[in-house]
């Protein structure tokens, strides 16, 4: 069955379903709002009440550490509850902890609602895919192009208004507002659920339908619907995870994966903070600097899928995202003053690898099934990983009271990935791996 649905029964993106579009849109901007827009103001923050490194780092190191715990327990829910109540809650969560963040009074308040917040994040990052699978099953490749548009949009901006917001009206008002739009996401699918339990119908197929990881990629919104991994609710087969854990591809993938976390999660942790301190710029340019880091990711997440599926160039893209970051990472190290935009937006690019990972979890498996065992196996591992790097650059950052052995120990997290993205660029998947080395999967 092929990823696009190219069929007579097509019918316009909007008619019967205009809620649920503009409802996944709004989610997707709140997921990326929620992770960007704090570092930026930290130094505002820090003006009310204390903030210790380590409780940055903590702040820092709760979007993959929910992410993955969440992952997990929110297919559970979704089976038990529905998809979309398991959603409202998810947005509701994201809200009320948004808006939390900026009633704040000390450290700890704001990292508990930092945690509500990424328990919201965490399920929503989960939800939506299939939301998208049940609303647009024959729009899956522009939705999805939507999906991760939206997505990079909202990772750029907050970073971009955060300071500026909070030089005019107060740190409390630039974190809270974001908690405005995920509210405001709230109201569509409200809206379907009444409709739903009042009887009404909601326009949209149920048919059971999973993108096929190995279908033919023909332009751009197909390429990046592969790029999202399986869509898929289905759980996985525990016993793909136990030969998972013996096979050097999947551990690859992890790692590579990880990297790319532990590079994104430490940047929006830390860049900020670090760029005032060895650059010498204000917090405002701080925050553009940090969004212009995010504004790279833009181009790659249309691109590399693309790249991967058509011309197989999986070691040629993951070497230069490794490369961009050390040349990036050095020029922050030996010449912070001197063309700091250049160096932050060199090492921008190793955000290639994120939608490089993505990719490789469908194309590294034969069929839906494994490849949802091997994108939670992958996710799993890859978010722990990326969970200790903000705190650690904290303490190191606390302990060395410079950023010279932080940026030493983030080049040697994108060194010590190079074996792993070797490995990930084999061209076979899962299943020939276990076969050459036990015999049928």
């Amino acid at each position: 069955m092929s990823g696009s649905l190219n069929s007579s029964e097509d019918r316009p993106l909007w008619q019967g379903r205009a809620l649920a579009l503009i409802g996944i849109v709004l989610v997707a901007f709140s997921l990326r709002s929620a992770v960007a827009s704090l570092s930026p103001v930290i130094d505002h923050v820090a003006v009310d009440f204390p903030l210790s490194p380590v409780v940055v780092g903590l702040i820092g190191a709760a979007p993959p550490v929910c992410f993955a715990i969440f992952g997990l327990v929110t297919p559970l829910f979704e089976r038990r509850f529905g998809l979309e109540r398991v959603a409202v809650t998810a947005i509701a969560l994201m809200a009320l902890g948004m808006l939390l963040r900026g009633f704040a009074s000390d450290s700890s308040t704001l990292l508990a609602a930092t945690v509500v917040v990424f328990a919201g994040v965490g399920s929503g990052n989960v939800l939506l895919p299939p939301l998208v699978k049940k609303y647009f099953p024959d729009r899956l490749g522009i939705m999805m192009t939507v999906y991760s548009t939206t997505l990079a949009v909202s990772t750029f901006l907050p970073p971009l208004v955060a300071v500026p917001v909070a030089d005019s009206l107060g740190w409390r008002v630039s974190l809270g507002m974001w908690g405005v739009f995920a509210a405001i996401a709230l109201v569509p699918w409200l809206t379907l659920l009444i409709r739903e339990r009042s009887g009404g119908t909601a326009a949209v197929s149920t048919e059971e339908y999973v993108l096929d990881p190995t279908d033919g990629v023909h332009d751009v919104q197909d390429a990046v619907a592969v790029a999202t991994g399986p869509i898929s609710t289905v759980p996985a087969n525990p016993r793909y995870f136990g030969r998972l854990w013996r096979l050097p591809l999947p551990w690859a993938l992890a790692l590579v994966f990880g990297t790319s976390s532990t590079m994104a999660y430490v940047s929006f942790a830390w860049m900020p903070t670090m760029l005032v301190d060895i650059g010498g710029v204000t917090p405002a340019t701080a925050g553009f600097l940090l969004s212009l880091f995010a504004l790279i990711g833009l181009p790659s997440s249309m691109l590399v899928p693309i790249l991967v599926v058509r011309f197989q160039a999986t070691r040629p893209l993951f070497f230069v995202a490794v490369g961009a970051g050390l040349v990036g990472l050095l020029g922050m190290l030996l010449a912070p003053t001197v063309a700091l935009p250049l160096w932050v937006s060199i090492f921008g690019l190793t955000a290639i690898m994120f939608p490089l990972s993505l990719v490789l979890l469908s194309i590294r498996a034969r069929t839906p099934e494994s490849a949802v065992a091997l994108s939670g196996f992958v996710q799993s591992i890859g978010y722990a990983l990326a969970a200790i790097f903000p705190l650690l650059i904290g303490l190191l950052h606390e302990t060395t009271d410079g950023w010279q052995v932080p940026l030493i120990v983030v080049a040697s997290v994108l060194v010590v990935s190079i074996p792993a993205g070797i490995v990930a660029g084999r061209r076979r998947t899962i299943e020939d791996e276990w076969e050459l080395r036990n015999g049928r999967w």
